[in-house]
């Protein structure tokens, strides 16, 4: 199972594994269906979740009905239980949006939502993370989730989330983070996909991202939070939604 669900995913691209996601998931929450493990975005439980990864598996990750990871599941708590997200009128805006989100937020009614990717077939506005076609302080709140790490000027890219972001506004930029490493490592001459999955991850990343991270937002400009919900949502509610323990989350403000 391991061995195809890699070679599935280094070989189909992004927007094609997202149509077929449609058609599968029906199929994987019936064959995991159970009472072990749940996905607290739709509330479904199941026996295991499945395995997934570019460079290295990780076992019992993927949600069998909305294909959520890890850090969406953390995300999708933290959302719900320690934000107004869900709960006042604001504009939101979403890079790269992913499937397991994307019609909970279009059908919540406080919501307005528009969504943003250069290749994404969920994407609203085709653009370009670094020359953002929108007004200056125009979003209540961002979500950019594993994104920054495959963009060469990051820096140019948390720029314009600060400048689209309304002072007093709340943006959430979680990246694939490295906790033992203080400085972030780049390096632009490795360009062959199989040295970038080996070195930073993933095929298509061009970083690993150390502690310093919340550096370089904070010279953006932010006022940055490294927010650790695992530790407040505890340990047995951590293996219940199969999270990722320690993982931080990096919320960000615009302060007024």
């Amino acid at each position: 199972m391991k061995k195809l669900f890699k070679y599935i995913l280094n070989l189909i691209p992004r927007p094609w594994l997202i149509q077929l996601s449609y058609l599968v998931r029906p199929l994987l929450a019936w064959w995991y269906k159970g009472d072990r493990y749940q996905d607290p975005i739709d509330g479904k439980e199941f026996k295991s979740f499945l395995p997934y990864g570019y460079g290295q598996m990780r076992d019992n990750v993927l949600s069998p009905s909305t294909l959520s990871l890890e850090r969406h599941r953390l995300l999708w708590l933290y959302l719900k239980q320690q934000t107004d997200l869900f709960t006042r009128s604001q504009k939101l805006l979403h890079f790269a949006p992913e499937q397991c989100f994307y019609h909970r937020f279009r059908e919540s009614k406080n919501i307005t939502y528009t969504t943003t990717d250069l290749n994404s077939p969920l994407a609203d506005v085709k653009a370009d993370i670094c020359a953002l076609p929108f007004a200056d302080n125009e979003f209540d709140f961002i979500l950019c989730n594993h994104v920054l790490e495959h963009i060469p000027d990051d820096q140019k890219a948390m720029v314009e989330i600060y400048r689209v972001l309304k002072p007093g506004g709340t943006a959430i930029l979680q990246i694939p983070l490295d906790a033992d490493r203080e400085e972030t490592f780049e390096d632009p001459s490795i360009t062959d996909p199989v040295e970038r999955a080996q070195i930073f991850g993933q095929y298509d990343h061009v970083r690993v991202y150390g502690m310093d991270y919340f550096d370089k937002l904070d010279r953006v400009g932010f006022h940055v939070d490294a927010v650790d919900y695992t530790s407040e949502l505890g340990a047995k509610l951590v293996d219940r939604y199969r999270l990722a323990p320690g993982e931080l989350i990096p919320v960000v403000k615009k302060v007024i």
